[in-house]
């Protein structure tokens, strides 16, 4: 490139924000990395280039002190400074797209985001972080706060029914699951049991640690415990609400679970979903607080509260808490002032009162879109955040359909390691309640029809 032939005024774009010498770095590197500038290209004398662009020649000498300190320029006594950087030029490729949100989004896995507590989360988050110790501002401790462990332990003694001294904090259930699957591993074991239908994400994060995953069918009962195949030493269940069938595990099959725990030495992974949320009676207990040396009970504020605070929980039998904390030590932890506001927020009571008005407003809703779906076959309505649609027509078409109007719903075959009886999964959760009508209305001009 020969310099008294270029326009620099015109070549570089010398604005946006922060002091001159700043946007002339951003714009010569930006320069360089497209390769606008190619490598070995001379740059002007600083006081030519100062006066195509006016301004100081400071301002050129700066850039290009910067630049040569970050490798893209090389300057000699004597010479022209050069174009060092030789990197991979042309425009860098911009991410993808994130795709369109949906009109109506009936996936299932979601609470209703616009139901989150805002101000009393503030509220909560200001208190802790005027009140916390400086100590609490380093590092989050092994295992979470001892703050938030301890609050968490009492609740699910006096709410679910739980045997437990102790909590291990994780950043989510297939976090826990993931870790518990890491101390499987370092002990011997190879294989894992899931439940099919079953939530993915669970048997990924299973598969992930290194264990090998069987998936066993569930029928009207639960878990069918005499289908688990020998040399699978741990079974992942969700006892309260079956995700997606919303079948609850009843007390003969919670009977057979732990017997098989006891004969075989295998360890039963709890997952308490959607526990909190059952519209027929009130939520059974946990297969935990039964046998506690045989059972993890894990957990989360995902669907009652939002997968963005990013606060799970291991309930686990004392022998293996220290082999859990220690399976993983470089997994991320929750934020501290996040696990400190939580535990604020259950002590002075507004996660029992979000709670509360949870439920209502839930099963109102569930209420409405079941009488939008009128005589339709559906299953799993007593409890959760979800429904099972039964169709007689190609689910997976259907969805497609759907999406294309921009309705998004869940195909039950996404949830299955095989293809079984076709069905859609509804999540009503994140579903406005003035919008359920017309999100039916739109599964039916996607062509849905009872079955």
């Amino acid at each position: 490139m020969a310099t008294k032939q270029t326009d620099w005024g015109v070549l570089l774009d010398v604005s946006g924000p922060g002091a001159r010498h700043e946007q002339l770095v951003r714009a010569l590197r930006t320069a360089i990395r497209n390769g606008v500038v190619p490598p070995d290209a001379a740059l002007p004398p600083s006081r030519k280039l100062a006066e195509d662009l006016g301004c100081s020649r400071w301002v050129v000498t700066q850039a290009y002190a910067q630049l040569v300190a970050e490798g893209y320029l090389v300057g000699r006594s004597g010479s022209a400074t050069r174009v060092r950087w030789a990197g991979t030029s042309g425009n860098v490729r911009p991410p993808s797209p994130a795709p369109p949100t949906p009109k109506y989004d009936l996936a299932p896995g979601l609470p209703d985001l616009r139901a989150f507590p805002r101000q009393r989360w503030a509220d909560m988050l200001r208190h802790v972080l005027t009140t916390a110790p400086h100590t609490d501002f380093g590092l989050p401790p092994p295992g979470g706060h001892p703050r938030l462990r301890a609050v968490l332990a009492e609740y699910l003694r006096r709410v679910r029914g739980a045997v437990t001294e102790d909590v291990a904090i994780c950043t989510s259930v297939t976090d826990g699951v993931h870790r518990i699957a890491r101390t499987l591993k370092a002990k011997g074991v190879t294989t894992i049991a899931v439940e099919e239908p079953g939530w993915t994400r669970v048997w990924r994060a299973a598969e992930s640690a290194g264990l090998r995953v069987v998936t066993v069918p569930v029928d009207d009962d639960g878990l069918r415990v005499d289908l688990i195949p020998v040399g699978a030493k741990a079974v992942v269940v969700t006892p309260a609400h079956q995700f997606p069938s919303g079948v609850v595990l009843t007390p003969g099959r919670r009977a057979e679970l732990l017997t098989w725990a006891r004969k075989t030495g295998g360890l039963i992974l709890e997952d308490d979903y959607d526990a909190e949320f059952r519209y027929d009676r009130r939520p059974v207990g946990t297969v935990q607080g039964m046998d506690p040396k045989r059972v993890v009970l894990l957990g989360s504020v995902s669907k009652t509260l939002s997968p963005a605070v990013g606060v799970g929980w291991c309930v686990v039998p004392p022998q293996w808490t220290h082999k859990v904390l220690a399976a993983n030590p470089t997994a991320p932890a929750p934020p501290v002032l996040d696990q400190l506001a939580l535990a604020e927020f259950i002590e002075r009571g507004g996660y029992d009162r979000h709670l509360r008005a949870a439920r209502l407003r839930y099963r109102a809703r569930r209420d409405r879109l079941l009488a939008a779906l009128g005589d339709a076959k559906v299953s799993g309505a007593a409890a959760g955040l979800h429904l099972v649609l039964h169709v007689d027509q190609d689910a997976a078409a259907l969805v497609r359909r759907a999406a294309a109007n921009g309705l998004k719903v869940g195909n039950l075959d996404d949830y299955r390691a095989g293809v079984g009886e076709p069905a859609l999964v509804l999540g009503y959760g994140n579903l406005a309640d003035n919008a359920v009508a017309d999100a039916v209305r739109a599964l039916r001009a996607a062509g849905y029809r009872s079955s």
